[in-house]
């Protein structure tokens, strides 16, 4: 019997690679976010549908509740998704399950390195790292991170730029 052939290695995973995930916690503060976005109007979609005793407005209500619980799902699973990888020269970032983005930043074009936690991540005990490169379009940020995560790849990743650089 033949070996079935080797799949090739996926764009989104190169081989060698050792993943660092993301604090769970993330789950929890982006679950609290949507039900303040969602569930609140859904709340308010409720109480009008009843006010108003027209059948038909339950709808509005029914829409509401199969958003919100279609993100209650998918949240967890990006979450899960959400890795970063420290190699040599560069800093991997993945993220998506449907649609699946690998940003590559390599060190010599970190210009800033920005650490932010807003209310409810502080909440959570979390942070968000984020890079700054000289290109506008460069979606480089890792969320849901300890702060002490979130200091330690500042400071990395700010001496690993600021050589990088020295070295041009």
């Amino acid at each position: 019997m033949t070996a079935a052939p080797a799949l090739p290695e996926s764009p989104f995973d190169p081989a060698g690679v050792p993943w660092a995930r993301v604090s769970p916690r993330l789950i929890t503060v982006r679950l609290i976010s949507v039900a303040l976005w969602v569930g609140v109007p859904l709340l308010g979609a409720v109480v009008f549908a009843a006010l108003a005793g027209v059948p038909g407005l339950w709808a509005i209500p029914g829409a509401i509740a199969v958003v919100l619980g279609w993100l209650c799902w998918v949240i967890p699973r990006q979450v899960h998704a959400l890795g970063y990888a420290e190699r040599a020269d560069d800093l991997l970032i993945r993220k998506g399950v449907m649609f699946r983005t690998l940003v590559v930043v390599p060190y010599g074009r970190m210009q800033f390195v920005d650490v932010q936690a807003g209310p409810l991540d502080r909440w959570g005990g979390i942070a968000r790292v984020q890079l700054h490169t000289a290109s506008p379009s460069s979606d480089a940020a890792i969320p849901g991170l300890s702060p002490a995560e979130a200091d330690r790849l500042r400071d990395r990743l700010s001496a690993l730029g600021e050589a990088r650089l020295a070295g041009l």
